[in-house]
């Protein structure tokens, strides 16, 4: 059976690893564009995927405080010694846009954001914290947990690499300086085929991320999808200081000029089938 989504994701990846690892040297020499970085999002579910996708695995509730221990104590001190990050740390919280509030969303996941400079970064760095014997001390509570008392139920996980418009992430001042008002969107738009996603990304290396940035949007990173679930798709965020300035912000996108003439322009026409928003907030030690 011939399986066209598997044979271009393998394709992708193999190209992209090439570019990664035979192309840096003739860019430095060459004044080309900065290299693109890769990103590792995970998602952990702490109850099964509330879309049915994915039915439960474990009939014990999650014991969450071992997941942010590890998390905080293990992973990401350990990846900012190899020089990965910065790390993000987030949970959901609900919104209602009309009255501008928020509230913290019940049984929220808990999403981690790993940068890495490079796809052999990603290798590298990945292979040496899981074999760092100070890591595995310092999560020994989270990596020998019995089954009745687990720290998630499940982990999602995607690889990503960055757009020619934005290929390293950025980090806005608010978040620097832990704002503690600080909120954060996750965008992802799902496409029907490799092509659309590819048009999708077109859209924004043409101006439409600038548009973000003009406008005051703080963007943070855009991502193509490489491997996880529901390719093809593309995933940013946005930002703000606070919730009222991060709506205000994206309020002045859709009647942008700019905006308007790329959204009605036919050759970017019915390129994403799917778009969702998640609202989300750092953890104390997050590190945007």
């Amino acid at each position: 059976m011939n399986h066209p989504r598997r044979t271009f994701l393998k394709t992708s990846l193999a190209a992209t690893a090439a570019a990664a690892f035979s192309g840096r040297s003739h860019a430095a020499a060459s004044g080309a564009a900065p290299a693109r970085e890769y990103y590792d999002l995970r998602c952990y579910w702490l109850k099964s995927d509330p879309q049915g996708r994915t039915p439960a695995r474990l009939k014990s509730a999650v014991n969450p405080a071992l997941l942010d221990s590890y998390l905080e104590k293990a992973l990401v001190p350990a990846l900012a010694k190899r020089g990965a990050g910065p790390v993000g740390v987030f949970t959901e919280i609900e919104v209602n846009k009309n009255a501008g509030t928020s509230a913290p969303k019940a049984d929220s996941p808990v999403w981690v954001l790993i940068p890495y400079s490079s796809l052999e970064a990603f290798v590298t760095v990945s292979a040496e914290v899981n074999a760092d014997a100070a890591v595995r001390q310092a999560a020994a509570a989270y990596l020998n947990v019995p089954k009745a008392a687990p720290a998630f139920e499940r982990v999602d996980s995607w690889l990503l690499r960055a757009f020619k418009s934005m290929p390293k992430l950025e980090q806005p001042a608010f978040s620097k300086t832990k704002s503690p008002g600080r909120v954060f969107e996750m965008r992802d738009y799902e496409s029907h085929s490799e092509a659309a996603a590819l048009n999708k990304m077109a859209m924004f290396d043409d101006g439409e991320t600038e548009v973000m940035r003009d406008l005051g949007m703080s963007p943070v990173f855009f991502g193509q999808a490489l491997s996880g679930p529901n390719l093809p798709h593309l995933r940013y965020f946005t930002s703000g200081p606070d919730l009222a300035a991060h709506l205000a912000a994206w309020k002045k996108f859709g009647p942008d000029p700019r905006w308007v003439k790329m959204k009605d322009d036919p050759k970017y026409a019915n390129n994403t089938s799917r778009n969702t928003a998640r609202f989300l907030v750092p953890k104390a030690f997050s590190q945007l």
